[in-house]
């Protein structure tokens, strides 16, 4: 694996453990009652993003290290995948 494929497959793990993490134990400002003027009734009331950003770095360091560790051992390989043999048959 290349330094940029291994870059790339971080950065999408980040993102969408991201995605995953924001909304848990999100109390919104209609939850509390504090509605803000001008603001939906959904927003944040406090939205701990440091806290969140630092899980979702965690989570997703563990979870690459474990998919770059498969791809780079060759435990699973796009052949291993090819269940309908279009990529040929086996050498």
């Amino acid at each position: 694996m290349a330094v940029t494929s291994a870059l790339v497959l971080y950065a999408v793990l980040w993102f969408l453990t991201l995605l995953i993490v924001i909304p848990i134990r999100l109390k919104t400002q209609g939850d509390v009652g504090e509605i803000v003027h001008g603001t939906h009734a959904g927003a944040p009331h406090e939205p701990q993003m440091k806290k969140r950003v630092l899980i979702t770095t965690v989570v997703s360091f563990v979870l690459w290290v474990i998919i770059a560790s498969v791809i780079i051992s060759g435990t699973l390989t796009v052949r291993d995948i090819d269940w309908f043999e279009r990529m040929g048959p086996r050498p």
